[in-house]
């Protein structure tokens, strides 16, 4: 019976759709930890295709790879993480999801008028701004970063 001696870099980017380079790139950033074998080869454990795929899926979420780095702290590394784990990981990612999804509510909804800049070059601004009341709230785009122009 051969012993497990995990999996190749190539065979880690044929299984997840990554280019070797991007899984070189998350290795650096910490969001992966393969280990070396005799001859000094990466080698990957199988649970690393399921924090691969997770890693692609949370950026089309929007989060960055620190937050994800953030995230996959809570996995363990030695293992392939379990439904429970999952569970626990989707609970801290509701809330985060939330923020966006109104972020570009908010977004979609304005987008005909004012984003809410907090600018005053276009006439339109100054109803929406008058006097600038959004700039002591901060720089940005006050509005849809969630100030209401009433306050």
């Amino acid at each position: 019976m051969a012993v497990y001696e995990g999996l190749a870099i190539g065979a880690l980017a044929r299984r997840t759709g990554l280019a070797v380079s991007a899984i070189r790139y998350y290795e650096a950033q910490g969001l992966i930890a393969p280990w070396r074998n005799a001859g000094g080869q990466r080698r990957y454990q199988r649970a690393d295709i399921r924090r691969l795929s997770f890693i692609m899926i949370a950026q089309q979420f929007g989060l960055t790879l620190p937050e994800i780095k953030d995230v996959l702290s809570d996995l363990p590394g030695n293992r392939t993480p379990t439904p429970k784990d999952w569970q626990k990981i989707s609970v801290g990612l509701r809330d985060r999801l939330d923020q966006r999804i109104a972020t570009l509510t908010r977004l979609r909804d304005n987008l005909d008028g004012c984003i809410g800049c907090g600018c005053l070059s276009l006439p339109k601004c100054a109803l929406y701004n008058p006097d600038d009341r959004a700039k002591r709230h901060g720089s940005g785009p006050r509005y849809l970063m969630g100030d209401s122009p009433d306050t």
